[in-house]
């Protein structure tokens, strides 16, 4: 095994790990609220609004991910601008980062919706039969009783759908974006080293995603406390 590249090559990496939370961030944030639009459509009575949120699940859900990300990125490119962002030693492309990161956020509110759907459908239906009682409005009832409460339940589920962002975020490589995968590769190409930089790219996703695991289960065991016998 041979790291000496890490001293002329580590900016890279540290370029690439940053692209990769931004990415990463960005998806997660833009995901969750699409999956809470979705579920809360598709637990809806209106039958157009739970059509379109069935269509949408299943197209994302049913097709590859590198597949979406190719279609969306030559369906997009022309919207955005192509302008040059430089983040530390690289220079990513705005014309195709943002086709990027709308599409991994489209996959992921696809997952979403079905991780808070199902989290909203554990809650006892009491809960709802009781705030009624007490004058809240359905969306009141959604907001202060059932959400907070299914919170809690999907929280696992939601931490993994968190997790795999960041792993598939390598995907984005496809379109030529350097976040930390395509950075890795940059190295190699130039260091001429075929197979270190990928052990070094391994070792630094195994950071992050290992950081947000422990950070949503301190999360978890703070919002179980209140529910402990």
């Amino acid at each position: 095994m041979n790291f000496s590249f890490l001293d002329q090559y580590y900016p890279y990496f540290v370029s690439g790990t940053g692209v990769t939370i931004i990415i990463s961030f960005v998806t997660v944030l833009f995901g969750t609220i699409i999956g809470l639009i979705m579920a809360l459509m598709k637990l809806s009575k209106n039958k157009p609004l739970t059509w379109l949120a069935n269509i949408y699940i299943e197209v994302f859900r049913g097709t590859p991910m590198l597949l979406q990300i190719t279609i969306g990125f030559i369906l997009l490119q022309r919207i955005f601008p192509s302008v040059d962002l430089p983040v530390g030693v690289l220079t990513i492309d705005l014309g195709r980062l943002i086709p990027g990161m709308v599409v991994l956020s489209l996959n992921s509110g696809a997952y979403v919706a079905e991780i808070i759907r199902g989290g909203i459908n554990a809650i006892d239906y009491g809960q709802r039969e009781a705030s009624f009682s007490l004058g809240l409005r359905p969306a009141q009832t959604m907001r202060y009783v059932v959400l907070p409460q299914a919170l809690r339940n999907i929280l696992p589920p939601l931490g993994n759908e968190f997790v795999t962002l960041i792993k598939d975020s390598s995907l984005l490589t496809a379109i030529g974006i350097n976040e930390l995968m395509g950075s890795s590769q940059i190295v190699i190409s130039n260091s001429f080293i075929p197979l270190e930089p990928y052990f070094v790219a391994g070792a630094l996703y195994l950071v992050m995603t290992f950081t947000t695991s422990r950070l949503l289960n301190l999360w978890e065991k703070k919002l179980g406390k209140g529910y402990q016998r």
